[in-house]
């Protein structure tokens, strides 16, 4: 594939510019830097402008803090200006990173969400009596930013682009040359890129039709036991040399019979259900949820945002009886209830729900959520008190 060439110019276009900064705000408008920036908003982003055709741009400083859920992971939050530049690169350089992906490759694709990557998987769980499930060793920490800068300079041939590329790959480190940080919107296209001479080698040369991958986690199916050996070891071996990278000790292989945990459910051949981790992270979330409510901490307006996206997780598996139990155990008073009022109440309003995939799986971004109709929230468009106009009306009058 020819590589791709003068894109400086195109992502600091002021339109490529003002789209990123609507990007970046969206969901972050009462925020301090946010705040700061849109209130001197044609400054800020003909300062950013310049700063990109000059090669001077500033990356780095990262807000870092902690989250135990799923798993205890560092956050590294980026300021809001280098928020900006993120979506102003990824506009621009997406569809290369795109065009070198492999059909079953999922995650900051279009279309190619966690569902998607569950139902593909569930195809294949039919069709195929045997699985092999790995994952990568500390998957971010892990990656070599020389093999990065290396895969990237295949695709791009923009020098001015390959710089800005290594300086935004180098600001972070958990060893030496090592490491992305996670929260990053470049972190997340650059981590799935990394894995596509993966996808190759595992569809090309070992001829594994049967394959999905959804960021580090990824399974290979097959008709036996012995044939996904071979698979395992030849895939452990090519980590190790192309991409200096580790599987994680003893992958799963086992019969699809039997299920397998994937993306947070648990996946027969015939059916889809919610693994036990999951189960448990929902109840455990809807009683802190009903608390918090219980206690003033949160409005039920906040209750009704923060459960609706809590079941949009468990509605695609088959978790009638579960979410019944949950719900009569503990109660609800939430999308438009009562407090304690009976589950049949929700199940009608779960059937309102309208079907939605969410696109993009980002370590500091909420799932996609479903909307529940004729519920009352907050609204939109209309901004509280002390807060900025609509930022859209404000790039109207901005001059780049």
């Amino acid at each position: 594939m020819k590589p791709q060439g003068h894109l400086m110019g195109a992502i600091a276009d002021p339109e490529n510019l003002r789209e990123a900064f609507l990007k970046a705000i969206r969901g972050k408008r009462g925020k301090t830097d946010c705040r700061a920036f849109q209130e001197r908003l044609g400054e800020n982003l003909m300062l950013l402008r310049e700063d990109l055709l000059a090669g001077s741009v500033r990356v780095g400083d990262y807000h870092l803090f902690q989250i135990l859920d799923p798993k205890e992971r560092t956050i590294c939050a980026a300021s809001f200006r280098q928020r900006v530049l993120h979506h102003a690169v990824m506009a621009v350089c997406e569809p290369a990173l795109e065009r070198a992906a492999v059909f079953d490759s999922y995650a900051c694709r279009k279309g190619k969400g966690r569902l998607a990557a569950v139902e593909r998987a569930s195809g294949y769980a039919r069709r195929h009596d045997w699985f092999l499930k790995m994952d990568v060793r500390k998957y971010f920490a892990s990656i070599d930013h020389r093999v990065l800068e290396g895969l990237l300079a295949r695709r791009y041939k923009d020098r001015a682009v390959l710089a800005l590329f290594g300086k935004i790959i180098r600001s972070y480190e958990t060893a030496p040359g090592r490491g992305l940080p996670i929260g990053n919107l470049t972190s997340q296209h650059f981590a799935n890129y990394y894995l596509a001479p993966l996808d190759r080698f595992i569809k090309e040369q070992l001829g594994r039709g049967a394959y999905v991958r959804y960021m580090d986690d990824f399974v290979v199916w097959g008709g036996d036991r012995e044939e996904l050996k071979v698979v395992r070891d030849r895939v452990r071996e090519f980590l190790a040399v192309e991409l200096k990278l580790e599987l994680k000790a003893e992958p799963p292989l086992n019969r699809t019979a039997l299920g397998m945990d994937f993306l947070g459910y648990r996946l027969f051949p015939r059916v889809v259900r919610l693994a036990r981790r999951s189960k448990n992270r929902f109840a455990r979330k809807f009683r802190q949820y009903e608390r918090a409510f219980d206690e003033g901490v949160w409005s039920e307006a906040e209750l009704q945002r923060r459960i609706t996206a809590l079941l949009a997780f468990v509605m695609p598996a088959a978790s009638g009886g579960f979410r019944r139990h949950v719900i009569e155990r503990f109660g609800v008073a939430a999308i438009g209830l009562e407090p304690r009022d009976s589950w049949w109440q929700l199940e009608q309003q779960r059937q309102e729900l309208p079907v939605s995939e969410p696109q993009q799986q980002q370590p500091v971004q909420q799932e996609q959520q479903y909307w529940v109709p004729g519920c009352s929230g907050p609204s939109s468009t209309v901004a509280p008190e002390g807060a900025l106009a609509d930022p859209a009306a404000i790039l109207s009058r901005a001059e780049v």
